[in-house]
């Protein structure tokens, strides 16, 4: 079973390859999570977990939300993380995760994606976004082939860096930097709610028409990416960037996930691609 929570779509199209070229089943962790649902899952022996990356480690949100569900009838774990550019040392942590889930660690793969995070850094263009989900097939290809045989996944980049940004950096970017205090929004908001509807932890509402933020945000980047006026800001970093969802490419996933099926089909092997 995967299970997958997703900001802006990348992590939801990485989970549809692959629960569709393993035929199992994909559960959207958004819905759980917004409507605050911690009942038990009932699962296959093997739990594919897909996220994101937030500050070098899977989001808070996600692993505080694991640890309070029961997995029933999961016995394994593959965590498989979609970011910019690293993970740092997040499998540390999903190794920990594991353990206090009492499932059999699998590894953690890694899959770079075109760049959503608009609050700090820039997204990329269309075109280029479109190259980047082609350069990424590989990796899921290779993510499919591991799990499909019952194979760890290879171990990830370790170093001094990476251990840093995930254990120093990661409490202290949320402290200082995972704020909804920077959001505004223009005149040319028409008041459709769908930031309301997008916002995972419930931290938007309308005002007269006009979305206000609470102090509960996750910088999943929906609300301002997906606005269909790009009306929202995050202060000054956000202005003149490029606003990123992987729907905006016109690239369907059944497109997408069926050309990397075929391939696997052929490629029965865990590749060192990963990572």
């Amino acid at each position: 079973m995967v299970l997958y929570y997703s900001g802006t779509g990348n992590s939801k199209f990485i989970a549809n390859c692959i629960a569709s070229a393993l035929e199992t089943d994909c559960l959207n962790l958004n819905e759980r999570i917004k409507a605050g649902d911690t009942s038990s899952v009932q699962t296959e022996e093997n739990v594919i977990l897909v996220t994101p990356t937030y500050a070098w480690r899977i989001p808070h949100i996600v692993s505080d939300w694991l640890e309070k569900v029961d997995l029933v009838g999961a016995k394994r774990i593959w965590f498989v993380m979609d970011c910019g550019s690293e993970i740092g040392n997040a499998a540390k942590c999903n190794r920990e995760l594991a353990a206090q889930k009492a499932l059999v660690y699998m590894g953690t793969a890694q899959v770079v994606m075109p760049e959503n995070y608009i609050a700090l850094f820039s997204a990329p263009n269309k075109q280029e976004a479109k190259a980047i989900v082609e350069s990424a097939k590989p990796a899921i290809r290779s993510i499919i082939d591991c799990i499909r045989n019952g194979m760890e996944f290879p171990a990830p980049r370790n170093n001094l860096y990476d251990r840093f940004m995930s254990s120093a950096v990661n409490p202290i970017f949320y402290k200082k930097i995972v704020k909804a205090d920077a959001f505004t929004v223009s005149d040319a908001c028409i008041g459709c709610g769908k930031c309301v509807q997008l916002c995972p932890l419930n931290n938007i509402r309308l005002d007269k028409g006009k979305p206000v933020w609470g102090s509960n945000c996750t910088h999943c980047m929906a609300c301002i990416c997906y606005c269909p006026k790009e009306a929202i800001e995050y202060g000054k970093r956000s202005v003149g960037k490029p606003r990123y969802h992987f729907e905006a490419l016109g690239m369907t996933e059944n497109e997408c996930w069926r050309g990397i099926l075929n391939d696997t089909r052929t490629i029965q092997r865990c590749s060192t691609v990963l990572g």
